[in-house]
């Protein structure tokens, strides 16, 4: 049924958070007094879920805090009182002010032992002509900034940055380099983040000891990726910690909003994060969110993940998922291109800045693409679009906003 109140990007939020404390001055509350108990509880006590990541023995409840889009301090204190645990960061955010803001917060809450912070490392034009103590040297350099910005002398998870391959990870300097910082206590868990090439990326990471965690893209419009699935099953047999991101495949500010008009924009999120948490392979999932009815409505699923009849129907309306036009990165379209154009991160790039709203981790990740890669280099002939795999996406429309946005 369609809910007039609600709007397209996930606005209308007003009731049901846990325990109904969702009114404008939860900001004001004292840390430690809105749900804040670190106790695994049923569901039927109204209490939050955690589970447990992998062999770390790291808990965490099963909603976190993408926090690369939010700039408000309150945000993350909000959050913090809501519940939240575990807040993802990375060095490359916003240039390094979101660490830094993440950082304070938790300092001035005096809440570091009770809080997870996840940050990335070693975007991919930091990786390129390392060798040898290099990856050691750039790698300790790396942290240390980071650990500066976020006020603290180690991180809980820190993960390799935007791992597209096998080949990415299998680096025995790399592994060297990120093992010699566990080691010395200044990360508690290691890993790798992915956003393309999941399946192969997850396999490899299964095969390596040292990798603690991986934080990889998964939603419902991927329900028949069976090898995505099957990979993040091997691995959490094999002791490894999945973290979920890019879980509401865009969210609610769909391409074709006509394809939604039934349906509210909570929703829309609260059935995207029911679907990928109803998996018990997946430890805790990071929606990105930036304001405060964000906030309510992602964490207000963390102590009940049953479906209404609502959020089945959406699951269930194959509308919806084509609708999305969700770009799952499986580079099917790269062989088409006769200029070799990085598409799938120019899709990821897109929605970041027309779906996200957030501009600036949208140049952020156009400014890492290799200049003989880039934007500039697609001339539009639209070779791309008939080899999308998923024949959802409309890549040449996608670049051609990118290039009027950012050429």
């Amino acid at each position: 049924m369609k809910d007039s109140k609600s709007d397209i990007s996930r606005r209308g939020f007003l009731g049901a958070s846990i325990s109904g404390l969702v009114s404008a001055g939860m900001i004001s509350l004292a840390p430690g007094t809105v749900l804040a108990q670190d106790k695994t509880k049923d569901k039927a006590t109204g209490e939050i879920l955690y589970r447990t990541l992998g062999k770390t023995g790291i808990s965490v409840p099963i909603v976190s805090m993408g926090a690369g889009a939010a700039a408000d301090p309150a945000i993350v204190k909000a959050a913090y009182e809501a519940g939240v645990r575990l807040f993802d960061t990375a060095a490359n955010y916003q240039y390094g002010a979101n660490e830094q803001m993440i950082g304070n917060v938790l300092s001035r809450l005096g809440t570091r032992d009770k809080s997870i912070i996840m940050t990335k490392i070693f975007v991919p034009g930091q990786r390129q002509g390392l060798e040898g103590d290099q990856w050691t040297k750039k790698a300790a350099a790396l942290l240390d900034g980071s650990l500066k910005r976020l006020k603290t002398d180690y991180v809980d998870i820190l993960l390799v940055h935007d791992v597209a391959s096998a080949e990415d990870i299998n680096n025995p300097d790399l592994i060297k380099a990120m093992k010699k910082l566990k080691k010395e206590g200044k990360a508690r868990a290691i890993g790798v983040a992915t956003h393309r090439g999941m399946a192969e990326v997850i396999n490899e990471a299964t095969l390596i000891k040292e990798y603690d965690v991986v934080l990889t893209a998964v939603n419902f419009t991927m329900a028949d990726d069976d090898n995505l699935m099957g990979a993040i099953d091997n691995a959490v047999k094999a002791g490894k910690g999945i973290i979920a991101m890019k879980v509401l495949a865009g969210g609610s500010r769909w391409p074709n909003p006509d394809s939604r008009a039934n349906y509210s924009g909570t929703t829309v999120t609260r059935a995207a994060l029911k679907w990928v948490l109803n998996n018990k392979n997946i430890t805790t999932a990071i929606p990105g969110f930036a304001n405060f009815e964000y906030m309510r409505e992602d964490f207000s699923i963390a102590s009940d993940l049953a479906f209404t009849s609502e959020e089945k129907k959406l699951l269930s309306d194959n509308n919806v998922k084509l609708s999305m036009g969700f770009c799952r990165q499986c580079e099917q379209c790269l062989a088409s291109c006769p200029y070799d154009t990085d598409i799938p991160t120019l899709m990821r790039t897109h929605m970041y800045s027309a779906q996200y709203g957030d501009f600036r981790l949208a140049r952020n990740t156009i400014d890492e693409i290799p200049k003989h890669r880039n934007l500039s280099v697609c001339t539009s002939c639209s070779e791309c679009v008939a080899q999308c795999a998923h024949k959802s996406v409309d890549i040449a429309s996608k670049i051609a906003e990118l290039k009027l946005m950012y050429s």
